[in-house]
């Protein structure tokens, strides 16, 4: 290299995961879109990037998506088969690909062809522009699914967003990019039960979104039912914190408030308003079901919050995370590609 030349900016390695449930007809087509970006590229503006490894996490679907994991792989090096012993589902799937990846950046993506390969690129740039560990994919487009499902999911994002506290809930996607130490320690301390977005949040430091387009699914029925969806909902939920346990709280409070108040308006009544009123039997019972109700419901949501603790605990959520120092590793490597001069040659 002469003298005064700047050296070439190493390339961003990047694993892909994919977990597979049934991905028999959409697979090859998939590896085929991705197989230009496992030669050295650049990023749209600019920024040297290579796919180094795709790593198809096989999750016991109902097609023959094991025996197309086989071709493929015979026919790619790049491409790293990952077996799991049953079926798991679409999160535990993906966090075995994470924590069997080695790249400094891991994009996760779906078999079925919505999301574009050619996006990471674009992912990259955003993650290194704004200094952001994790990136989340933000469609321009409507997704492709049926208007029920979308409006549903929207929906269920909001209520955890607006009324859990779930930060960047209404940002989760599946095509996302994130930092390989991040993603490889999410795999190894979330628990069985945790939501991998809610995870990734607890340990991610700047996290953003990129636009990207949504393309139709490929010709393959979606492996959401109705109760796999509510099933997922519910873990977002059970993840997202103990919110939910203080508004059990402090609904009982306010039964409680209310049995008070209705004691005082009886008392008042009986003493000040018509001192010979008779105070009915139904005042009573209201009294005694609105305090016990209020009182018992406090009580467990008291003993809710102790359980939330464990419960997050059970989840792995850490006290903190270490890691190397951010100039040192691919979030410092900011600068565009140095074109190679062809009258470089290496010194005697």
């Amino acid at each position: 290299m002469t003298e005064g030349t700047p050296a070439p900016v190493q390339p961003h390695r990047i694993s892909v995961v994919v977990p597979v449930y049934q991905g028999e007809k959409t697979l090859a087509a998939l590896i085929d879109e991705i197989l230009p970006w496992t030669t050295a590229s650049t990023t749209p503006a600019g920024r040297p990037m290579v796919v180094e490894e795709v790593l198809l996490v096989f999750d016991h679907g109902p097609d023959s998506s094991a025996r197309v994991i086989r071709e493929l792989a015979a026919r790619h090096d790049f491409i790293r088969p990952i077996w799991l012993s049953r079926n798991f589902g679409q999160h535990p799937a993906t966090l075995a690909g994470m924590a069997s990846s080695g790249g400094e950046w891991v994009v996760t993506m779906d078999e079925d062809g919505q999301h574009d390969p050619a996006e990471i690129g674009g992912l990259l740039d955003t993650a290194l522009d704004r200094q952001a560990s994790l990136v989340y994919a933000k469609p321009t487009n409507p997704p492709p699914h049926g208007a029920l499902r979308n409006t549903a999911s929207k929906g269920a994002k909001w209520l955890l967003a607006s009324v859990l506290s779930a930060e960047g809930t209404r940002e989760y996607q599946s095509f996302r990019l994130v930092l390989g130490e991040v993603g490889r320690s999410v795999a190894a301390y979330a628990g069985s039960e945790a939501y991998l977005d809610v995870a990734l949040g607890w340990i991610a430091g700047e996290v953003t979104t990129s636009p990207v387009t949504l393309r139709e699914e490929q010709d393959r029925r979606s492996g959401y039912r109705l109760r796999t969806l509510l099933s997922h909902f519910w873990r977002m939920v059970l993840s997202s914190g103990t919110k939910g346990l203080r508004m059990v709280s402090l609904v009982g409070f306010l039964f409680a408030i209310c049995g008070i108040a209705l004691v005082l308006y009886v008392l008042a009544s009986y003493l000040f308003l018509d001192s010979g009123a008779e105070v009915r039997g139904w005042a009573s019972t209201m009294v005694v079901m609105l305090f016990g109700f209020g009182a018992s419901l406090f009580s467990l949501g008291v003993i809710a919050e102790y359980i939330g603790v464990n419960v997050k605990t059970a989840m792995g959520k850490p006290p903190y995370l270490i890691v190397s120092d951010p100039a040192d590793g691919p979030l410092g490597r900011t600068a565009p590609a140095v074109p190679a001069d062809p009258t470089d040659r290496a010194d005697p």
